[in-house]
């Protein structure tokens, strides 16, 4: 299902000889011993996922794509970017789909929200709200808006058919709002985090609603457990590129480029960010990461790539098969000069110009790459490639000697925004 290549990487290190430190925070993790074991719950998920409520979400999914053409997803962070990596890695920039998948409630920006809010008024219109609290600033002031809005359209009986919530199974300001409107719930967790929920009904229901199979997602999340569940750096790529984060780390490389020649996949990138960036980010420790799209990003990041300070490494996402292919025709004229491409595949142009730039990065420029291929961009990959990340990421930051699990450095920001706001 997927495959890591190290021999790009520059390891200044044996991986395997980490092994009795992979080994110590395997059993930890695993035994719930360390650091956050309370949100340690993805672990284990594949295997002990509520069935019951998984059925439920197939069902209202399915309900609510008879009833719009536009389905709002309200949600910040965990709450948002794992659906919307997995909605248009699976699906595609440019879906036909009868229904239209957006998101509103991660930003203040009023230009974006009243655009939104324009674009939805004429159009049949369902929505989720996603939070664990409701009380999440960002999320809570689009739903209030939002709802203030279903209701208005449609009355607010039907519009209590129409608002779907995530939330805390028992408590919560959200929690109380659906009960009191009768709206349908799905629970989010206690012991699952939110840059690991997209596993769980936050990230499910919307990408079910969007049309993709989420059987096929829970597929490859259960066979990355058995792939991933073994402490044997021999048999574990996903702690192969735990222990080479690390290495590369004391190379002093302090950032993380996340590499992809698809753009679908840039909303992967964006969630793996937080995955990563808000798990080992802390006491002054972590890699930065950052992303970037190729060919696209090579006209304006290449310069400093290849060379710049030497303070990153590349991590190459590739794909082994394209969702769809042309092939390149020919002209008679050939005034672009452009007939030596004729009859080759795009995507065959796309892998040689990935391979031209591994090469000038790893041998001229001295960028290490590790490179992870996946075999396609479908909903069992994807699936697959969150519990590679995740077992990685838990390794990876358990080796800083950091929890990885919690994110203390983010109410900094919302102090200093309340007490500005005027909030009591």
């Amino acid at each position: 299902m997927m495959k890591l290549d190290l021999s790009h990487a520059l390891l200044k290190e044996d991986v395997l000889s980490y092994q009795d430190v992979v080994s110590k925070y395997h059993d930890q993790l695993v035994n719930k011993t360390g650091k956050g074991n309370d949100f340690t719950g993805w672990v284990e998920w594949p295997n002990n996922y509520d069935k019951e409520e998984f059925d439920r979400i197939k069902s209202v999914a399915k309900d609510l794509r008879d009833k719009c053409e536009v389905f709002v997803v309200c949600g910040i962070g965990g709450s948002y970017l794992g659906s919307r990596a997995a909605i248009e890695m699976i699906n595609g920039l440019y879906n036909k789909d009868k229904v239209e998948i957006v998101f509103m409630g991660n930003t203040f920006s009023s230009s974006y929200i009243k655009n939104v809010m324009d674009y939805i008024a004429d159009k049949e219109v369902c929505v989720n709200v996603i939070s664990k609290s409701g009380t999440t600033t960002e999320t809570a002031l689009a739903f209030r808006l939002l709802k203030q809005f279903m209701e208005e359209k449609y009355g607010k009986e039907e519009a209590s058919k129409r608002i779907v919530a995530t939330t805390d199974k028992a408590r919560g300001t959200l929690k109380a709002i659906a009960d009191k409107e009768g709206y349908e719930t799905f629970v989010i967790p206690d012991d699952i985090g939110g840059r690991f929920s997209v596993i769980t009904p936050v990230g499910l229901l919307p990408i079910a609603v969007a049309g993709i199979d989420i059987d096929a997602i829970m597929s490859g999340l259960a066979k990355g457990y058995k792939d991933f569940g073994d402490a044997d750096l021999n048999k574990n790529i996903a702690y192969q590129y735990a222990v080479a984060r690390r290495i590369l780390e004391n190379q002093g490389k302090d950032v993380e480029m996340l590499v992809s020649y698809e753009p679908q996949m840039n909303m992967v990138a964006e969630w793996w960010k937080q995955l990563f960036g808000e798990s080992e980010g802390k006491e002054e420790k972590g890699n930065l990461p950052t992303s970037a799209n190729f060919s696209t990003d090579l006209h304006s990041l290449g310069q400093f790539i290849q060379q710049g300070k030497k303070v990153l490494y590349e991590t190459l996402l590739l794909v082994e098969k394209p969702t769809s292919d042309l092939e390149f025709p020919s002209d008679p004229d050939n005034a672009d000069g452009m007939n030596y491409l004729s009859g080759k595949s795009v995507d065959w142009v796309n892998k040689m110009a990935c391979k031209g730039t591994l090469e000038a990065h790893e041998v001229t420029g001295n960028v290490p790459n590790i490179l992870i291929t996946i075999p396609d961009m479908g909903a069992e990959s994807f699936g697959y490639m969150c519990y590679f990340f995740f077992k990685a990421c838990a390794i990876s930051v358990y080796m800083l000697g950091v929890n990885p699990f919690d994110q203390p450095g983010v109410e900094v920001y919302k102090k200093n925004m309340f007490r500005l706001l005027g909030k009591n």
